[in-house]
Protein backbone atom coordinates (compact mmCIF):
# COMPACT_ATOMS: atom_id res chain seq x y z
CA UNK A 1 0.00 0.00 0.00
CA UNK A 2 1.19 3.50 -0.77
CA UNK A 3 2.06 5.02 2.59
CA UNK A 4 2.15 8.57 1.24
CA UNK A 5 -1.68 8.54 1.00
CA UNK A 6 -3.59 8.44 4.27
CA UNK A 7 -5.97 5.57 4.85
CA UNK A 8 -9.57 6.47 4.10
CA UNK A 9 -12.35 5.98 6.62
CA UNK A 10 -13.85 3.19 4.50
CA UNK A 11 -10.51 1.36 4.52
CA UNK A 12 -10.26 1.68 8.32
CA UNK A 13 -13.89 0.53 8.53
CA UNK A 14 -13.03 -2.63 6.59
CA UNK A 15 -10.05 -3.27 8.87
CA UNK A 16 -12.31 -2.73 11.88
CA UNK A 17 -14.89 -5.26 10.62
CA UNK A 18 -12.11 -7.83 10.23
CA UNK A 19 -10.89 -7.06 13.74
CA UNK A 20 -14.37 -7.54 15.19
CA UNK A 21 -14.80 -10.84 13.35
CA UNK A 22 -11.42 -12.14 14.55
CA UNK A 23 -11.85 -11.07 18.18
CA UNK A 24 -15.39 -12.41 18.48
CA UNK A 25 -14.32 -15.72 16.95
CA UNK A 26 -11.22 -16.07 19.15
CA UNK A 27 -12.52 -14.70 22.46
CA UNK A 28 -16.17 -15.74 22.41
CA UNK A 29 -16.35 -18.49 19.78
CA UNK A 30 -19.01 -16.37 18.06
CA UNK A 31 -19.41 -15.58 14.38
CA UNK A 32 -19.74 -11.79 14.02
CA UNK A 33 -20.70 -10.67 10.54
CA UNK A 34 -21.51 -7.30 8.96
CA UNK A 35 -25.24 -6.59 8.98
CA UNK A 36 -27.55 -4.01 7.49
CA UNK A 37 -27.10 -0.73 9.33
CA UNK A 38 -29.57 -0.58 12.19
CA UNK A 39 -29.51 2.32 14.65
CA UNK A 40 -29.73 0.95 18.21
CA UNK A 41 -28.57 4.01 20.15
CA UNK A 42 -32.00 5.62 20.41
CA UNK A 43 -34.27 2.63 20.81
CA UNK A 44 -34.61 3.01 24.59
CA UNK A 45 -32.66 -0.14 25.50
CA UNK A 46 -29.82 0.16 27.98
CA UNK A 47 -26.55 0.06 26.08
CA UNK A 48 -22.98 -0.59 27.11
CA UNK A 49 -20.50 1.24 24.88
CA UNK A 50 -16.78 0.62 24.84
CA UNK A 51 -14.47 3.11 23.17
CA UNK A 52 -10.80 3.24 22.26
CA UNK A 53 -9.01 5.96 20.33
CA UNK A 54 -6.00 5.81 18.08
CA UNK A 55 -3.53 8.62 17.37
CA UNK A 56 -0.60 8.95 14.98
CA UNK A 57 -0.55 9.03 11.19
CA UNK A 58 -4.27 8.26 11.45
CA UNK A 59 -6.43 9.63 14.26
CA UNK A 60 -9.82 8.49 15.42
CA UNK A 61 -11.98 6.77 17.96
CA UNK A 62 -14.08 3.62 17.81
CA UNK A 63 -17.29 3.13 19.80
CA UNK A 64 -18.82 -0.33 20.10
CA UNK A 65 -22.46 -0.20 21.25
CA UNK A 66 -23.97 -3.36 22.72
CA UNK A 67 -27.36 -3.93 24.33
CA UNK A 68 -26.79 -4.63 28.04
CA UNK A 69 -27.97 -8.30 27.93
CA UNK A 70 -25.54 -9.04 25.08
CA UNK A 71 -22.72 -7.28 26.94
CA UNK A 72 -23.48 -9.48 29.94
CA UNK A 73 -23.45 -12.61 27.74
CA UNK A 74 -20.07 -11.63 26.25
CA UNK A 75 -18.71 -10.99 29.74
CA UNK A 76 -19.74 -14.47 30.88
CA UNK A 77 -18.13 -16.02 27.80
CA UNK A 78 -14.93 -14.02 28.28
CA UNK A 79 -14.66 -14.92 31.97
CA UNK A 80 -15.86 -18.50 31.55
CA UNK A 81 -18.69 -18.08 34.06
CA UNK A 82 -22.49 -18.39 33.79
CA UNK A 83 -24.30 -15.15 32.88
CA UNK A 84 -26.14 -15.27 36.21
CA UNK A 85 -22.84 -14.78 38.03
CA UNK A 86 -21.84 -11.72 36.02
CA UNK A 87 -21.80 -8.46 37.98
CA UNK A 88 -23.68 -5.94 35.83
CA UNK A 89 -21.34 -3.04 36.54
CA UNK A 90 -17.73 -3.85 37.29
CA UNK A 91 -17.36 -7.16 35.45
CA UNK A 92 -19.26 -5.98 32.38
CA UNK A 93 -17.35 -2.69 32.29
CA UNK A 94 -13.99 -4.43 32.53
CA UNK A 95 -14.86 -7.07 29.93
CA UNK A 96 -16.34 -4.66 27.39
CA UNK A 97 -13.37 -2.31 27.87
CA UNK A 98 -10.99 -5.20 27.23
CA UNK A 99 -13.03 -6.43 24.24
CA UNK A 100 -12.97 -2.90 22.75
CA UNK A 101 -9.23 -2.71 23.33
CA UNK A 102 -8.71 -6.06 21.55
CA UNK A 103 -10.87 -5.05 18.57
CA UNK A 104 -9.19 -1.68 18.11
CA UNK A 105 -5.78 -3.22 18.85
CA UNK A 106 -6.34 -5.73 16.07
CA UNK A 107 -7.36 -2.88 13.79
CA UNK A 108 -4.28 -0.89 14.84
CA UNK A 109 -2.06 -3.81 13.83
CA UNK A 110 -3.70 -3.84 10.42
CA UNK A 111 -3.27 -0.05 10.12
CA UNK A 112 0.45 -0.46 10.91
CA UNK A 113 0.73 -3.32 8.40
CA UNK A 114 -0.70 -0.92 5.79
CA UNK A 115 2.15 1.52 6.47
CA UNK A 116 0.59 4.01 8.91
CA UNK A 117 1.59 4.18 12.55
CA UNK A 118 -0.65 4.94 15.51
CA UNK A 119 -0.98 4.32 19.23
CA UNK A 120 -4.06 3.39 21.23
CA UNK A 121 -5.70 5.29 24.05
CA UNK A 122 -6.95 3.69 27.24
CA UNK A 123 -10.36 2.07 26.75
CA UNK A 124 -13.41 3.59 28.39
CA UNK A 125 -16.92 2.24 28.92
CA UNK A 126 -20.23 4.02 29.41
CA UNK A 127 -23.68 2.66 30.08
CA UNK A 128 -27.02 4.30 29.41
CA UNK A 129 -29.91 4.89 27.08
CA UNK A 130 -29.98 7.11 24.01
CA UNK A 131 -26.18 7.34 23.83
CA UNK A 132 -24.78 9.72 21.24
CA UNK A 133 -21.36 11.08 20.43
CA UNK A 134 -20.31 14.43 19.10
CA UNK A 135 -17.48 15.27 16.77
CA UNK A 136 -15.82 18.31 15.30
CA UNK A 137 -16.96 19.50 11.88
CA UNK A 138 -13.82 18.37 10.12
CA UNK A 139 -14.14 14.76 11.29
CA UNK A 140 -15.66 11.89 9.34
CA UNK A 141 -18.05 9.32 10.80
CA UNK A 142 -18.78 5.78 9.65
CA UNK A 143 -21.59 3.75 11.25
CA UNK A 144 -21.72 -0.03 10.88
CA UNK A 145 -23.84 -2.83 12.29
CA UNK A 146 -22.62 -6.31 13.06
CA UNK A 147 -24.56 -9.39 14.12
CA UNK A 148 -23.89 -12.56 16.09
CA UNK A 149 -26.86 -14.83 15.43
CA UNK A 150 -29.82 -12.71 16.54
CA UNK A 151 -27.71 -10.22 18.54
CA UNK A 152 -27.18 -6.94 16.73
CA UNK A 153 -24.56 -4.38 17.76
CA UNK A 154 -23.30 -1.16 16.31
CA UNK A 155 -19.88 0.32 15.67
CA UNK A 156 -19.12 3.99 15.18
CA UNK A 157 -15.79 5.08 13.72
CA UNK A 158 -14.93 8.76 13.93
CA UNK A 159 -11.77 9.89 12.17
CA UNK A 160 -9.97 13.17 11.99
CA UNK A 161 -8.49 13.72 8.53
CA UNK A 162 -4.70 13.82 8.43
CA UNK A 163 -2.89 16.67 6.80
Amino acid sequence: MNTSNPLLIDEIGDLLKSGVTDVFNTMFNLNAQPAELTEIRGDGDTLVAGSVGFVGNVNGVVYIYLRAPFARKLTGLMLGIPEEEVDENEMVGDAIGEMSNMVVGSTKSRICDAGSSCKLTIPSVVRGQHLNTGSVHSSQTLLMSMACDSELFMIELIMQPTT
